[in-house]
């Protein structure tokens, strides 16, 4: 199993939004970049777990916790004109961008700041914290998750 940090913007789409969807699950589409196109395809399967991060917001941070519960599939918007992800240059037959539907997982009983994270020694590595780092999906170790997770106040095994 990998494990994953998802940001999303939460005036845009929030782990709230994502509770109240049916069966609170939701395609994490709109993703426009190459790097993490090819993770969607290549590396994140069904199951795996990731935590969702609110990012451009007034408190950036992780809201809670969410599991994969589908493949790397095409992003329909890519192909609606009305959307604001369409591109033009994308084919049906041949799409350019994908996305993988997930699904609430668990709650954590703290949010957990970009400035906890940044004062915890042990996430020195989180990619997420790294000068210039804007992807919107980013891999992360089982360590880092756990941890993460500890910090949010969640009981882990």
């Amino acid at each position: 199993m990998n494990h994953w940090l998802l940001k999303s913007e939460p005036d845009t789409f929030s782990f709230d939004d994502l509770k109240k969807r049916p069966k609170k699950t939701e395609p994490w589409n709109g993703v426009r970049n190459y790097q993490v196109r090819n993770m969607m395809r290549d590396d994140m399967k069904p199951g795996d777990l990731g935590l969702f991060y609110h990012s451009s917001c007034e408190v950036p941070g992780v809201a809670g916790v969410v599991r994969l519960v589908s493949s790397a599939k095409p992003d329909v918007t890519q192909f609606d004109p009305k959307s604001e992800y369409y591109d033009k240059g994308s084919k049906k037959d041949e799409p350019r961008w994908l996305l993988v539907d997930v699904a609430w997982e668990a709650d954590l009983k703290n949010f957990v700041t970009l400035d906890q994270l940044r004062a915890e020694p042990r996430l020195a590595e989180l990619l997420i914290l790294r000068r210039g780092n804007r992807l919107s999906i980013t891999p992360m170790s089982k360590h880092d998750f756990d941890l993460i997770c500890q910090m949010g106040g969640m009981k882990l095994g």
